[in-house]
């Protein structure tokens, strides 16, 4: 032994390894010992049917007051204000009156037709006297006259509306005529206009009747070059609009010329009508072209002016051909423009005159038997006088009567909505309107009540799940045992952000009234937000979920071992969960799994959601309890 000590003070840190190794292998063999001796127990609970509520929690406080806003259920402005902001008012009290001019009126008329109803129906029981018969008689006559007349008069318009078809036709035709005639005439100007303008650009008559310019430049060119450094931007921005017009107009032209010299007064309406549009649009863009240039040399003269230098005289002379081709282009687009119109008027006239005929075709047949109707009416109208009431006319206006008696209700019940009245005791918090103002579905007033409701605040989660009307259990701190029951009555349409949290406000008012209950206490709230009865639970613990989502159970079986079962589930709270399918009412579930051991707390600790309970001493002795559900 004194040789080993002797040894280990020799080699003092190969000798604590070694000990470390022989203490650390003794306690994993008797760790890996008492692992053979642990247990596996569960806590089940069987499944069973019952209500699941579901509810929504918040606190608040107690408000000592509700004010209600009086809104008029009709139009109008306000003639009189019978409160004043503050006073005690009780139920009925006027707060305000509307016009009730038309409302008087709407009363007026319906009693009207009321007494005018009770006496056709006392009329109607009456024998029919001398007049009353002369005029059914005369009213006979009238009807067959009518008839007469509708006989004679349906050939003639008839033939009248044809005639007006004809002449349309014709009209129509001879429009296509003129408007080839004014195509025509655009032309005797246009060749000359469009070459005169190209000639103002790029000729060289410019240069060559100016001896103070070079000669062989074309007229940009030479305008360009007598105008000032500081002035040529401005010339060259409207030197290139009125290339890009004259550009256009020719090709405008160029097409439209192509198309005319292969259409004649003979061609198809069609092609006419086709060419005489084209023309308008290549005489317009021809006008925008001269428009252009005028204001091209327009704006080189006036820059030449302000510089003292003179005007050339070429360029006087094509301010001069400009003025008078704009007036040869703005004649020939208003010929264009009249032929177009009187094509569109008579295509109208066609097809009115057309319509005419297909209304006449529909018409005239039943135009002739609705005064044969109305004849065959007149007679049995006539023969029924003669003959007396009958019972079922009497029962009709006997409806009638009842009818204007109702119509009468409406407009008198009408009439007090221009009267605004408090619907219940309370203070005029404030008077919204004044006489003149017009009442529109604003408030008229506010009223205060003596209601206590409940305000609590709720975050955007348990607020989307409450709806108004829905029943509420209130309890208070400073009331240890009260509840009162209330219901939803309003929820807020737009939340308050508050470092980044967003709440609502909800009013609850209660269903009865408790003195005990002060403004200003505080007040918890549990919203009932849906209730199942008979439906088939177990505790959310025995719930789990698969990383795909779905859901299963363990069931213990009858030899004592769990085995999965895929369930599908609906409503859950914060204890219970509802199942729709997957296992039967006693069934047995999983709701804990405990391991006991010496060394269980070693062999668990990998397990989802489990909670470790430490041992006693150091010896690793303790238990480990897996929760069952997510």
């Amino acid at each position: 032994m004194s040789k080993i000590f002797i040894a280990i003070k020799k080699h003092k840190i190969a000798s604590v390894l070694a000990a470390i190794v022989l203490i650390g292998g003794g306690y994993y063999w008797y760790g890996s010992a008492k692992a053979g001796s642990a247990s596996v127990r569960y806590l089940s609970s069987a499944a069973a049917k019952g209500t699941l509520t579901t509810a929504v929690t918040g606190s608040g406080q107690v408000t000592s007051a509700n004010q209600v806003e009086l809104k008029a259920k009709v139009s109008g402005n306000i003639t009189k204000v019978a409160a004043v902001a503050g006073a005690q008012v009780k139920t009925g009290a006027v707060i305000a009156q509307i016009d009730v001019r038309d409302a008087l009126k709407s009363v007026r008329d319906a009693n009207a037709n009321l007494q005018s109803a009770l006496l056709a129906l006392d009329k109607l029981k009456q024998a029919a006297d001398a007049n009353s018969v002369l005029a059914a008689q005369n009213a006979v006559a009238s009807a067959q006259n009518s008839l007469d007349k509708l006989k004679l008069s349906q050939p003639i318009d008839y033939q009248a509306v044809q005639n007006n078809l004809q002449t349309a036709q014709n009209n129509l035709a001879k429009a296509y005529t003129d408007a080839f005639t004014a195509t025509s005439n655009s032309f005797l100007n246009s060749p000359n206009i469009i070459t005169a303008l190209n000639d103002i650009l790029y000729s060289e008559q410019i240069s060559a009747g100016e001896t103070a310019l070079n000669k062989g430049q074309i007229n940009t060119s030479a305008l360009y070059n007598s105008t000032y450094d500081s002035d040529q931007s401005k010339i060259k921005s409207y030197q290139i609009v009125a290339e890009n017009d004259y550009a256009a107009a020719r090709r405008a032209y160029d097409a439209n010329y192509a198309n005319f010299k292969s259409s004649s007064v003979y061609s198809e309406a069609a092609t006419v009508e086709n060419l005489l549009n084209e023309t308008l649009s290549s005489a317009k863009a021809m006008a925008q072209a001269i428009k252009s240039e005028n204001n091209y040399l327009a704006v080189w003269s006036d820059s030449r002016s302000l510089r003292n230098s003179s005007i050339f005289s070429q360029v006087a002379a094509y301010k001069t051909n400009l003025s008078t081709y704009s007036g040869q282009a703005n004649t020939a687009i208003s010929s264009l423009l009249q032929a177009l119109a009187d094509i569109q008027s008579d295509k109208e006239a066609i097809t009115a005159a057309n319509d005419s005929l297909k209304t006449l075709k529909q018409n005239q047949p039943l135009d002739l038997a609705a005064a044969e109707n109305s004849l065959k009416e007149k007679q049995s109208s006539l023969a029924k006088l003669l003959a007396g009431a009958d019972a079922l006319d009497v029962k009709s206006q006997e409806l009638t009567v009842q009818q204007r008696r109702n119509s009468l209700a409406d407009a008198q019940t009408a009439l007090a909505d221009y009267t605004i009245r408090t619907p219940f005791d309370g203070v005029v918090a404030a008077i919204d309107v004044k006489v003149g103002d017009a009442a529109s579905g604003a408030a008229i007033a506010t009223i205060i009540t003596q209601q206590r409701i409940a305000e609590i605040s709720l975050n955007e989660v348990d607020v989307a799940k409450i709806k108004i009307g829905q029943p509420v259990t209130l309890t208070f701190d400073a009331l240890d045992g009260l509840d009162i029951s209330g219901k939803v009555a309003e929820i807020d349409a737009l939340g308050t952000v508050s470092q980044g949290v967003v709440t609502f406000n909800v009013k609850i008012i209660f269903d009865t009234q408790d003195s005990r209950v002060k403004s200003g206490m505080s007040v918890n709230a549990t919203i009932i937000t849906n209730v199942k009865t008979d439906v088939l639970t177990v505790p959310n613990s025995a719930v789990k979920t698969e990383a795909s989502g779905a859901s299963y159970v363990q069931v213990l079986g009858a030899d004592g071992q769990p085995r999965d079962v895929a369930v599908e589930i609906g409503l859950a709270n914060d204890t219970d969960t509802e199942i729709l399918s997957g296992i039967d009412e006693s069934d047995k579930v999983i709701t804990q799994t405990i391991t006991g051991g010496a060394n269980a707390a070693a062999g668990q600790t990998g397990a989802a959601g489990g909670i470790r309970l430490p041992g006693i001493g150091g010896g690793g002795n303790g238990t480990f309890i897996r929760r069952v559900g997510n």
